[in-house]
């Protein structure tokens, strides 16, 4: 046998050891969709998909991150175990009651009171709200963001950030490191930071030199941001100016549109709990909860009072709490769906959960950009629109150069969810996401009152125009709902 045999053998045999382990280990604990594109990819190009695999193959964080998610949510039970699901007056059905109970069981959260201080659609109005709000506090402020930068439209904010520094004021604050380091003036915008006397830190920071690495696609999505345990602002909206600080989006005006709610009540020391976790997370200082959690005034239920639950979800939970969450509103529509998503990318369970809905004869509508900011997602999304429309599924393009970015949904007139968390696998399953559910005040009012305005904005894609799409439009589509797949 020549050397040249030899070796081709050898490769021969590592191809198929590599696609026979592949068979029997990735579809381990994995969606049957998930496993069957990493196999497509292993078994086909086996020296690609092994490598990338092997590399961004688990949706999870272990070690330390995930002992620490595990403890939290064992405290939070064990400390919150004398509170009901529900507040006492809340009128809650059998269905939904038991979806709150999942989602205590899931995150060890119960159900509390919280007031609806205002719905702003606007970032400006969002950002200048925050900065009043910041100017007025008298003990400390907590900010995790997902993208942040000193900027134009930020400016006021980080300003009033320093000003409460310089009153002194503890101020803390969490960013993504990917999420944010992309943009301009990173470098300037952390020296100013702590040249401001701010206490901040990066969210799942990849620092090989350190030894911090992990799937890099892993982030901290979320958007939370408290005053003295008794203000909390969350929702969608990033800090940073609505072009993203692109030349070319202010060229051509386009802006993201968001959604941020201002809250009190006893729903800010729940998010409270969450930017605690994930502070410690990130610097190993356990924050004292007598001084972070301070009592809160009882809340009337009806008017702005609502009942409220936060939902926590990321790579750190193996339960996929929005997941469910949003499944399992879907399923329990009757009359009206309305969903708002910038990139829709539903699994099995949640496409079919939409789809029977319409079915059911539930009136169901769908809110998303004519054009989403990430060309990938953009197609993925489309890959969707047929089933949808077939089903009965009216779908509303938000008119480009604008990015819808919020991600909210009501569900007939009783209950609402917004957040940061958008009905995509990434979302799912590889981001740290918060979203809040709310029922029994003006929470809904408001969100569909949001929804009134998109659909004077938005036009109807009709299932006539999308049969009129071409062949190769929908082969990129369908190409890149694959590679979503891929979690």
């Amino acid at each position: 046998m020549t050397v040249a045999q030899y070796l081709g053998l050898v490769l021969l045999l590592v191809d198929y050891t590599i696609k026979i382990v592949a068979v029997g280990t990735v579809p381990e604990n994995r969606r049957p969709s998930s496993s069957q594109a990493w196999l497509l990819l292993i078994l086909l190009l086996p020296a690609v998909g092994l490598p990338l695999f092997l590399l961004i193959g688990s949706p999870r964080v272990r070690g330390r991150r995930s002992a620490i998610q595990l403890r939290a949510h064992a405290e939070i039970e064990t400390g919150l175990e004398s509170w009901p699901t529900v507040p006492s007056g809340a009128e809650v059905g059998d269905h939904l009651h038991t979806l709150l109970e999942m989602n205590r069981e899931l995150t060890a959260l119960p159900c509390v009171t919280g007031t609806n201080q205002g719905l702003f659609a606007d970032s400006y109005q969002a950002i200048a709200e925050m900065a009043v709000a910041v100017r007025k506090a008298q003990h400390y402020v907590h900010v995790e963001i997902y993208i942040m930068a000193w900027d134009e439209a930020t400016d006021d904010f980080f300003v009033a950030l320093s000003e409460a520094v310089d009153r002194g004021l503890e101020v803390r604050l969490l960013m993504d490191h990917i999420g944010s380091r992309k943009y301009p003036g990173w470098r300037a915008f952390r020296r100013r930071l702590t040249a401001a006397g701010i206490d901040w830190h990066l969210m799942m920071p990849i620092d090989l030199l350190r030894g911090k690495w992990r799937r890099p696609d892993l982030r901290n999505h979320r958007k939370i941001t408290i005053i003295d345990g008794e203000i909390a602002f969350m929702g969608s909206m990033n800090m940073i100016h609505p072009s993203y600080d692109s030349k070319k989006n202010k060229r051509i005006g386009r802006e993201w549109k968001d959604l941020t709610v201002k809250l009190t009540g006893d729903i800010v020391p729940a998010l409270q709990s969450v930017f605690m976790i994930d502070w410690y997370a990130e610097t190993g200082e356990r924050l004292d909860s007598r001084t972070y959690f301070v009592d809160q005034p009882d809340v009337v239920l009806g008017g702005s009072g609502n009942v409220m639950q936060a939902i926590p979800s990321g790579p750190g939970f193996t339960t996929e709490p929005s997941l469910r969450l949003f499944t399992a509103l879907v399923h329990q529509a009757e009359q009206e769906l309305s969903i708002t998503s910038p990139y829709f990318v539903p699994d099995e369970s949640l496409l079919g959960a939409i789809t029977t809905a319409a079915y059911r004869g539930v009136k169901v509508d769908l809110f998303v950009g004519e054009k989403a900011d990430q060309f990938m997602v953009h197609h993925a999304q489309r890959s969707y629109y047929r089933a949808l429309l077939e089903a009965g599924v009216r779908i509303h393009l938000y008119p480009q150069p604008a990015v819808l970015h919020a991600k909210c949904m009501t569900v007939d007139d009783r209950v609402a969810i917004i957040g940061s968390s958008n009905m995509d696998f990434r979302s799912f399953l590889l981001d740290y996401e918060i979203t809040l559910l709310g029922f029994g005040g003006d929470l809904v009012t408001s969100l569909r009152r949001n929804n009134e305005r998109y659909l004077a904005l938005s036009r109807e894609l009709t299932l006539a125009e999308w049969s009129q799409e071409p062949w190769y439009r929908r082969y990129v589509d369908n190409v890149m709902r694959l590679t979503s797949a891929l979690q």
